[in-house]
């Protein structure tokens, strides 16, 4: 059983959850996240610590943010779109069981007590391709599934970069595999 609560969407992706690990969630019912389920994550936060697993997907990247700016400290779990694509499209729910626990078994976190940024700066980003490039998009989604960080634009990638701690040594790893790639 995992002991932190798994904040997900919506009542499918908790029993998509159950089935794949023992775990318990809170569902925040889609992007427009009420203020009962914030106190309720904030809660937990405190209590037992809380993985935020939400759809690889614009609105799932809102409540990520919502989340994170509100409860300080969440840890994050990432699946890719291919993961979590379905017929009916992307969600955690249509996962497999195995691409839940590869995503809770590389779970990253923040770490906000010692106040140091990461490794990675702006131009490693513009020198790699992965902003200002015909291909950034697409650049940026494989970088952010070799690093487990998940897909983001320019700017949000470069700040998961930092709140994540991306070591360089992790980062030239990963655009050595996208190069080999041949992305």
């Amino acid at each position: 059983m995992i002991q932190e609560m798994i904040v997900v969407e919506g009542k499918d992706d908790t029993t998509a959850v159950q089935r794949a690990v023992g775990a318990d969630t809170i569902e925040t019912g889609g992007s427009a996240i009420g203020e009962e389920v914030l106190r309720r994550i904030e809660l937990a936060q405190a209590r037992r610590g809380v993985i935020v697993l939400t759809d690889p997907d614009a609105p799932g990247e809102r409540i990520r943010k919502i989340v994170t700016e509100r409860v300080p400290g969440c840890k994050h779990a990432f699946l890719t779109k291919d993961e979590a694509r379905g017929r009916k499209g992307i969600g955690v729910e249509h996962a497999s069981d195995a691409a839940i626990r590869r995503a809770l078994e590389g779970v990253r976190s923040p770490d906000g007590v010692s106040g140091e940024l990461g490794e990675i700066e702006w131009s490693d980003l513009l020198s790699s391709g992965l902003i200002v490039h015909a291909s950034s998009a697409k650049r940026r989604e494989r970088m952010g599934e070799l690093l487990g960080i998940g897909y983001a634009n320019g700017k949000q990638f470069y700040k998961r970069c930092l709140m994540f701690r991306i070591t360089r040594l992790e980062f030239i790893a990963a655009l050595e595999q996208l190069e080999r790639e041949g992305l």
